[in-house]
């Protein structure tokens, strides 16, 4: 516009990428306005001119990833020849999108101290995102690779879409990340997680883009190393420092090694970059173990027993080294550590070619290949404490490639077009590839698989297995999407849409699993359930799903922008190559091969996915200071293939078995034959409907002094058709130990598949659960200005759900009335308080005083809640989801050997059945709080004007305060587990475990 605020038409506009020189030309409209809807991150400059007006020069215009920016220009009278030029200052609120998230730039991605260097941990920086709770599924850290998803405005944590360079980056088995780019070829990164445009779907939880770096005219690199070891580290909690039978236990080992190397620059000036990387990662590590195990006395009545079996497990299991000469069950424990090395090695590379300021074209490809051992992930996973020498070895190979296309075809019509795929294949192998035969244990397992997974229930301790092992698979996704941007007056309008194929092929096999009352029962070989899934579970599923959008800003009066979108997705109903599935069918009480006898998918067709979007941005004061947003939107989930690849476990492709004796009338030599003739199928409801969510907020932000942004708002949500897993075979009248009250004690006598057969448990897929957030976020950013800058919320939340997880693990008691479960997610977290800063030390004059940095990251949140339950599986046919009574108030002496009082839960004596449902809520019981800051000391020296050599050093958990695990949940009566801590939140090496230090030297040119 001119000074009168009149609009400036035909204006020559072009726009420069200040690193790579790439220029685009552009002109304003009749409405003086003009876009550039798909620009990469980066610095730009830009020229404005016209006849009869001086020419304006503004430098310093920063675009950031996923974001939109508005500028008002201001063109003096005077001659083109005269210049104005001015300098841009980056926005710190929104006023042009009503979509809720927070960039980190590169500096901080780059900078600030992440525990392991994982990016995906900086997606706990913002606002409504938790820290996983300790039962967390993909949000558990794995060493050496750490968290694959993350909770968020109350959302599940298979609701996040990671999208690199626009492509999505989900594995559909569990939709979780593939794998983490190396964070050194991270540009920058963006999460919405609320109300975001209708472009972006798949997913209800969040959007995470990332941005990768890209070469530009000048070459310029790194060469770097972080070490860790743990003499430089605290003790971790329970790592303790004297054993009875150690005097002088050693600390846990942690070594850690990651190097690499990374080189980008010009093929072409101006034209043609690359950008290359390498990283490696070596990592030796010692996992704490504290689980409770067989006392001396104990063993020696093992030995005098006599029992084969018995005789031979017992050199696999440790002696008790914390009170060995316990003579009561519980009490003997064994503390020491289980080995877990990680060898990863991942490379990257970029290049971008601009044919011509109409074309521009960006290639990315990265490779991971890793090995790995996890010895305890599998049955912490399942709740127990397991012992030393099993778990599982993990050998993958993950790789993404991208390719976009933008093309202009006028100063008002731009196309994105994009391409590309991510694979992993992966294998899973027990570390103990043992025949359970040869120990005389009869599971139906005749090959050395490994041995079923044994637990003890009175102190939850575990051997053996894992179970569903070994297993391997495959998956592959392919991706095309395209988007046209086209600017129409005061519309800015986007139309689009996405397809997308994915490819799942497993081969799954299953050691079992058998469960024991107590000690004294394990020694007699007496168990009271036992589980297999016989023969081999294997698939090759396929399932493809398409999304389209149109989408309009709309400028309707100065400083008031509304956004208007509707997205349709239609997820398309997976398919198994063979149709080897078969599918539960209660109308007919039939077991069913998905292409026979009239049943042709898995469940119903989700075609009818409509998604508004809808919202205004709203600067009431026309001086960019201000913004008052509101926004309501529809955002669908696609199901993950997990759904589909547990129908192949059922006849008559393989057996599924999971039988219960209230009498312990199991033992290892007639496991398979006591559960011979009944099956335990898995099924998915036929109208199974896919999930969504209704997301809304409201918030008003203000830009103070010193460029601090502040913002306020109230956040909502509903989940419905969430997913959920059900035993539709429940009793129908529970009683203890009844197997006669069954909703169906066997399968039609004409059921296509198996008719007659005896019924045990038939878990069902439901899409019948819901869920709830409300939420107050408060924020406060500054960007780098005179060097610092931080960025800080507090969120107030509650979220409840019927169901955290969307698998087909049974949560609730009552498969009959789900509504009894609902409480608080397990990641819920009432107070949750993050903020990261950075500090350049103002300290100048030579090279010992430049270049010195700090840099912090403090977090602060309240217990995640813990669901009590008793073990029995004989009243309902679930083990540990029945819950005790309460008869008192719960009060929390909050000590690792009492966290909470539990003497006020009733519920039933050892090894004995329950008799009905407690009156205890789900998730009643507040675990520990969450305290943690992460604290870096940087120092970069000048070695000559375009190199650098940097040294710094991290200290995690730096007031080395033991954030503490959840408390023992399972109800058992005399000495147990039961409110007792035995672990950190996190294993060491990982956040909030114990103080750890890192050094890293770092050559940058």
């Amino acid at each position: 516009m001119d000074a009168q605020g009149s609009v400036v038409p035909e204006a020559i506009v072009i726009l420069r990428n200040s690193q790579t020189g790439v220029a685009i030309p552009s002109q304003t409209d009749s409405s003086g306005i003009f876009e550039y809807p798909a620009l990469p991150p980066g610095n730009y400059h830009i020229e404005i001119s016209r006849p009869g007006f001086q020419k304006l020069v503004i430098d310093g215009l920063r675009m950031e990833v996923g974001s939109t920016v508005s500028k008002k220009f201001e063109l003096m009278l005077g001659q083109v020849s005269q210049t104005v030029s001015v300098t841009s200052e980056a926005p710190t609120i929104e006023t042009a999108s009503v979509s809720v998230g927070q960039v980190i730039n590169e500096k901080t991605v780059q900078e600030i101290p992440l525990n392991g260097r994982h990016f995906v941990d900086l997606g706990l920086l913002i606002p409504g995102t938790v820290t996983p709770p300790q039962n967390g599924f993909l949000t558990a850290p794995l060493r050496g690779q750490g968290s694959f998803a993350f909770n968020t405005a109350g959302n599940r944590e298979d609701t996040t879409n990671f999208m690199v360079n626009g492509i999505n980056l989900n594995d559909m088995s569990n939709n979780q990340i593939t794998f983490q780019p190396s964070i050194n070829t991270v540009s920058e990164f963006k999460v919405d997680n609320s109300t975001f445009r209708a472009e972006y779907g798949r997913n209800s939880g969040s959007i995470v883009n990332i941005a990768t770096r890209s070469g530009t005219n000048q070459f310029h690199g790194e060469v770097f190393e972080y070490i860790r070891n743990n003499v430089l580290d605290a003790r971790n909690l329970f790592n303790y420092v004297t054993t009875s039978l150690n005097p002088l236990n050693p600390q846990d080992q942690f070594r850690r090694n990651n190097f690499g190397a990374s080189v980008g620059g010009p093929i072409v000036k101006n034209h043609t970059f690359f950008f290359l990387s390498y990283e490696g990662l070596r990592h030796r590590q010692g996992i704490n173990i504290n689980t409770l195990v067989l006392s001396d006395a104990e063993r020696a009545s093992a030995q005098t027993t006599g029992n084969p079996t018995i005789l031979k497990l017992l050199p696999l299991i440790p002696p008790a080294n914390v009170n060995a000469n316990a003579t009561t069950t519980g009490i003997a424990a064994f503390v020491g550590s289980a080995s877990a090395p990680v060898n990863l090695d991942q490379g990257t590379a970029d290049i971008s070619h601009t044919f011509s300021s109409n074309d521009q074209l960006h290639g990315y490809f990265a490779i991971q290949q890793d090995l790995r051992s996890e010895p305890t992930l599998q049955a912490e996973g399942q709740g127990n404490h397991p012992i030393p020498g099993f778990g599982d070895t993990r050998q993958s190979r993950r790789q993404i490639f991208t390719l976009g296309e933008t093309h202009t075809f006028s100063t008002t019509v731009v196309n994105e077009a994009r391409l590309g795929f991510n694979r992993i294949h992966i294998l899973f192998t027990p570390n103990v590839l043992a025949n359970p035969a040869d120990f005389g244990i009869n599971d139906g397992v005749t090959s050395p698989i490994g041995l079923p997974v044994i637990v003890i229930t009175a102190f939850n301790m575990s051997m053996g297995g894992p179970q569903n092992f070994p297993q391997g698979r495959g998956d592959t996704t392919g991706v095309f999407s395209d988007t046209l941007s086209w600017l129409h007056g005061r519309h800015s309008f986007k139309f689009g849409g996405e397809y997308r194929r994915f490819y799942n092929d497993v081969t799954a096999l299953d050691t079992g699993a058998l469960r024991f009352a107590d000690a004294a029962q394990f020694i007699m070989g007496n168990a009271n359930r036992f589980q297999i899934t016989q023969g081999n579970a294997s698939d090759k599923i396929a399932v493809g799903a398409v999304g389209v959008f149109v989408q309009d800003t709309f400028q309707w009066k100065p400083g008031l922008t509304w956004e208007l979108g509707f997205r349709y997705d239609w997820n398309m109903t997976p398919a198994e190559a063979n149709n080897r599935v078969s599918v539960y069918l209660p109308a007919s009480n039939s077991l069913v091969r998905v292409g026979t006898n009239g049943v042709n998918s898995m469940y119903y067709d989700n075609n009818k996915n409509f998604e508004p979007r809808v919202g205004f941005a709203w600067d009431p004061f026309g001086d960019g200071k201000t913004s008052v947003r509101a926004a309501y939107s529809i955002l669908t989930d696609q199901p993950t293939t997990g759904l589909a690849s547990a129908l192949t476990g059922n006849p008559p492709f393989a057996t599924p078995v999971l039988v219960n004796s209230k009498d312990n009338a199991i033992t290892f030599s007639n496991a398979a034959t006591f559960s011979a003739g009944s099956i335990a199928p898995v099924t998915v409801n036929p109208d199974f409907r896919n999930p969504y969510v209704q997301d809304w907020n409201f918030n008003v932000q203000r830009e103070l002094p010193g460029g601090v942004a502040l913002m306020v708002g109230y956040f909502g949500s509903k989940g419905t058709h969430l997913r959920i897993a059900r035993n539709v075979n429940q009793p129908a009248s529970p009683t203890p130990g009844a197997t006669t009250s069954r909703v169906n004690a066997a399968l039609s006598p004409t059921s296509p598949v198996d008719p007659g057969v005896k019924l045990t448990n038939i878990t069902e897929a439901d899409s019948s659960s819901n869920s709830s957030y409300n939420a107050l976020w408060l924020t406060a950013n500054k960007r780098l200005a005179h060097g610092f800058q931080f960025n800080a919320s507090y969120t107030y939340s509650h979220s409840l759900d019927y169901n955290s997880l969307s698998n087909n693990t049974i949560v609730v008691q009552d498969s009959t009335n789900i509504q009894g479960s609902r409480g608080s997610s397990d990641f819920d977290a009432r107070h949750r308080f993050v903020i990261n800063w950075l500090y350049e030390l103002p300290f100048h004059g030579n090279r010992i005083k430049d270049g010195w940095q700090l840099a912090a990251i403090t977090q602060w949140q309240s217990g995640n809640p813990v669901n009590i339950v008793v073990p029995d599986g004989t009243f309902t046919g679930v083990a540990n989801t029945v819950r005790p009574d309460l008869t008192g108030a719960i009060t929390y002496p909050h000590t690792t050997d009492r966290w909470f009082d539990t003497s006020v839960f009733a519920f039933p004596s050892a090894g004995a059945p329950a008799t009905h449902f407690g009156n205890l809520p789900r998730n009643a019981v507040d675990g520990p709080t969450f305290s943690n800051t992460d604290f870096t000391v940087q120092k970069t020296t000048a070695i000559t004007e375009s190199k650098h050599l940097q040294f710094r050093a991290d200290m995690f958990d730096v007031f080395n305060h033991p954030n503490l695990g959840q408390p023992g949940r399972i109800a058992i009566a005399g000495p147990s587990p039961f409110g007792k801590i035995t672990n950190t939140r996190f294993a060491g090496g990982d956040s909030g475990s114990s103080r750890q230090v890192q050094f890293a030297l770092r050559l940058l040119f």
